[in-house]
């Protein structure tokens, strides 16, 4: 898909005044808007990663990294999981395509080799909003550079293939790796919604953190800088840390 050009001076409501609409109101900045096209699988192909719709030929790549070879306390913050069997993963798996708002895609090393899952979700190509989640990484991905790499191929999609105005993340508010990763990553935290959700019979207030269209350049360039091959010896180690700009 062609790349959407950069947009001008984004709003700041910190500094500029807003508009009034013919009763004195205060009202919103003008958008030139569209809706966009919808979400859909995609292949994306970095250096160290791949992102690739999930496929029955996935399947046992997942149990042995995200089952045999990872703790269960990968699942704790994750409606489903931990699964006895691969049947267990493979119904999880299968949910997940039954979702009509989910499309969830393998993180794959760039040999191929599946070590996690992410999904979009809860698309909504009239407003140009879309969420990130459902992740789950195997011990054997987090931490990586293949991990950052693959977050970076989703979101650039989101922004620059498809144009959309705001990408979303959401985590358990008790989720502190999950709470780092998205400030890493360039999320903004918005606030947290009390009692949002009930699963495997606890409550979970949920954290919402976001990055817009206007936000996104100077994260892209941050992420893209931290990736760079001089930034890395040749097991994919960083020589300097990502400091993603918000």
């Amino acid at each position: 898909m062609t790349r959407r050009p950069a947009r001008g001076r984004p709003y700041d409501a910190r500094v500029d005044a807003p508009r009034r609409n013919e009763f004195g109101q205060p009202i919103g900045p003008a958008v030139e808007w569209s809706p966009r096209e919808p979400v859909s699988p995609v292949h994306l192909e970095g250096r160290w990663s791949r992102v690739e719709p999930v496929a029955a030929h996935h399947l046992d790549g997942l149990y042995d990294a995200l089952v045999l070879r990872s703790p269960d306390s990968i699942w704790t913050y994750l409606a489903a999981g931990p699964f006895p069997d691969r049947a267990g993963l493979n119904a999880w798996l299968r949910s997940l395509h039954d979702e009509a708002t989910w499309f969830p895609h393998a993180i794959c090393q760039a040999d191929g080799r599946p070590l996690g899952i992410a999904s979009y979700l809860r698309a909504d190509p009239a407003n140009g909003s879309v969420e990130v989640g459902g992740i789950a990484y195997a011990a054997a991905l987090q931490r990586t550079t293949a991990a950052t790499e693959a977050m970076y191929l989703m979101a650039r999609h989101v922004f620059d293939d498809l144009g959309y105005r705001r990408y979303e993340w959401k985590c358990d508010a008790l989720n502190e790796p999950s709470r780092r990763a998205a400030a890493r990553l360039g999320f903004t935290y918005e606030g947290t919604f009390r009692n949002a959700l009930v699963y495997k019979g606890r409550n979970r207030d949920t954290a919402w953190f976001s990055i817009t269209d206007a936000e996104w350049p100077a994260i892209r360039t941050a992420l893209e800088e931290w990736l760079d091959p001089a930034n890395h010896d040749e097991d994919g180690g960083q020589r300097a840390p990502l400091r993603a700009a918000r």
